[in-house]
């Protein structure tokens, strides 16, 4: 662990999370420095809360300042590839993340969540049960509020419940959750990692201090690369699978069931939840096994399962006009979540395609053609929008019609104009949102104003928009 008293501390990256590391360091003790490469109003306005603070801030820095530090904590939003990491390496300023810094000033155990899909349900499933179980606990990490703004809460909590992702596992040192939990593992940021491979290696940070009593509750297939990728799991280990029946939690006609000693039998039966879909089974799979591990009554946890309800903008059913239903599915950055909400729609008439998706946004560098079967059966046409809109009809245009358009509420429009009662428009975009958008919430939001507008009577030239929701 790191000392902070009158240390001098660099911290690369003033986003939500920097300033969060920023301002822990400072009540730490510590004589901080900022930078940020950008200079933008939002950056520009946290500054100067943090010169209040005594933080030296530079934005727009293109060089590391000359002072010798003897620590360097890195935001997740930053990569290793850039240009002021690079020179904190070249000068070998020990360097960790925000994560790290988080971790070692907590004083509770924590339950942690990653994975390329699925962890912000499942971390926030686990923290429903707990809640519900009379556990003192926090949400944090990725999406929620930084580890480094709820250090000085964590001496009252029993466990912190984290969902983090695969840049905020870099850099870390001793990070060691109580128990670790892999939700799935699919082709995401290549953007920012030159390979799959490379990306499975980042979330070695999840197991690589746990030892022979913790635990590690992990999708079978994952496993499956994680072990491919040679990242050892020293941690007791359970595995759940909607899809692997040989996995130790796994469903069997819509019943989760459990092969663990002394825990065996059907568990759930999903047809009680108001999560759908197998994606969510294995969501509930991995919350059921934490609950488990910390011996809380599955009667209790099946109570809170069922009750449970994920977050906006997570294959949303927006409205229903004229037979026609509107999916706002924002989250899904990426082909995997993009093949889940394919899957997961409604079925159209005699089973044919009956999906205008709309898809596009910031390219993470992904291969589009790979969906392009499963397009062809399902949907029967694509609105593209954003950056990668040219990509993705090079990518998908052998497969289904695809028009380009200017913004996402043209595409809204446009798919509702076209649509006939047993169709579904879907906004799947497989993209990020930091084209056109400030987070896949704003878009989610942009989705359900265009949506309200239409079941106003805006689209009065189609009979089959009856206006009614």
């Amino acid at each position: 662990m790191h000392p902070l008293h009158k240390k001098e501390v660099l911290v690369i990256g003033l986003g939500d999370r920097g300033r969060a590391a920023c301002e822990l360091l400072v009540h730490r003790g510590a004589r901080v420095t900022g930078v940020d490469v950008a200079d933008t109003p939002a950056l520009r306005k946290s500054g100067d809360h943090l010169r209040e603070l005594g933080v030296i801030v530079t934005l727009g820095a293109t060089a590391l300042p000359d002072e010798a530090f003897d620590l360097a904590v890195l935001s997740p939003a930053v990569p290793r590839k850039d240009s002021l990491v690079q020179q904190a390496l070249e000068k070998r300023i020990h360097l960790i993340s925000e994560l790290e810094l988080g971790y070692q000033e907590s004083k509770c155990l924590s339950l942690t969540v990653a994975g390329t899909n699925g962890k912000s349900t499942t971390a926030a499933l686990i923290h429903h049960i707990l809640a519900a179980s009379h556990r003192k606990t926090v949400l944090a990490g990725d999406r929620h509020r930084p580890l480094c703004a709820l250090v000085d809460q964590t001496k009252d909590l029993d466990c912190l419940v984290l969902q983090v992702n695969a840049f905020q596992l870099e850099q870390t040192e001793f990070f060691r959750p109580l128990v670790a939990v892999l939700t799935n593992l699919a082709p995401d940021h290549l953007d920012r990692y030159s390979t799959p491979a490379e990306y499975v290696a980042a979330h070695a940070g999840l197991f690589r201090n746990q030892q022979a009593f913790d635990w590690a509750v992990i999708q079978s297939e994952a496993l499956a690369r994680v072990r491919a990728a040679g990242i050892p799991i020293p941690a007791k280990l359970i595995t759940f699978s909607a899809t692997d029946s040989s996995a130790e939690l796994h469903i069997d006609r819509g019943l989760i069931i459990s092969r663990l000693p002394g825990w065996s039998g059907p568990l759930l039966d999903m047809d009680h939840c108001r999560l759908r879909g197998p994606h969510n089974a294995e969501n509930i799979m991995a919350a059921l096994a934490v609950g488990h591990v910390l011996r809380i009554p599955l009667e209790q946890m099946v109570e809170s399962v069922k009750s449970f309800t994920a977050g906006p903008h997570r294959f949303e059913t927006v409205a229903e006009i004229g037979g026609v239903q509107f999916i706002n599915d924002s989250k899904a950055t990426n082909l995997d979540a993009l093949t889940k909400a394919l899957q997961a729609v409604r079925p159209g008439p005699g089973g044919g395609a009956n999906i205008w998706l709309i898809a596009g946004g910031r390219d993470k560098g992904l291969d589009y053609h790979d969906v392009g079967p499963l397009v062809s059966t399902k949907v029967k046409h694509v609105f593209l929008v954003g950056e990668s809109r040219e990509k993705l009809r090079a990518a998908w245009s052998l497969f289904t019609p695809c028009t380009v358009t200017d913004s996402l509420i043209e595409a809204v429009h446009e798919a509702a104009r076209n649509a006939v009662s047993g169709d579904v428009v879907l906004l799947s975009p497989a993209c990020s949102s930091f084209d056109q958008f400030r987070n896949y919430q704003n878009r989610g939001e942009t989705f359900c104003e265009a949506v309200k507008s239409i079941s106003g009577g805006a689209l009065a030239g189609n009979p089959n928009m009856d206006g009614k929701s």
